[in-house]
């Protein structure tokens, strides 16, 4: 099982593959930051500092809140973010969180329409 390594808080949990990062810190006081839990507030963002390896794909709403910029940087928001398959170290500052909670989400560019079928 992976571990999590909440290094501003220094707790570490090991949890079950596929967990999300922010809800294994609410079941076991990790006290990572958090608010709606949701990827709107921003609250929960992390730096990814070792296994970005092991965390799922970066979604849509993360792209919104963070930008590329926060993104290339290893920020991710734990409540959108899952680990498998090895350990994990995140951290956190009030100055990033403060940032983050206040950055207005950008708007993605529209994904290009699909041909649809008609009947």
């Amino acid at each position: 099982m992976p571990k999590i390594y909440y290094l501003t808080s220094g707790k570490t949990f090991e949890v079950p593959d596929n967990s999300n990062i922010l809800r294994m810190s609410l079941r076991y006081d990790g006290d990572l930051p958090n608010r709606c839990g949701g990827g709107i507030c921003g609250s929960c963002v992390c730096k990814i500092e070792e296994g970005a390896e092991f965390l799922d794909k970066v979604k849509k709403q993360e792209r919104r809140k963070l930008g590329e910029e926060l993104l290339s940087q290893g920020y991710r928001l734990g409540c959108q973010t899952f680990v498998s398959g090895g350990d994990v170290k995140i951290s956190w500052t009030e100055e990033i969180t403060n940032f983050v909670k206040k950055r207005k989400p950008d708007k993605l560019e529209k994904e290009e329409p699909t041909t649809v079928l008609k009947r």
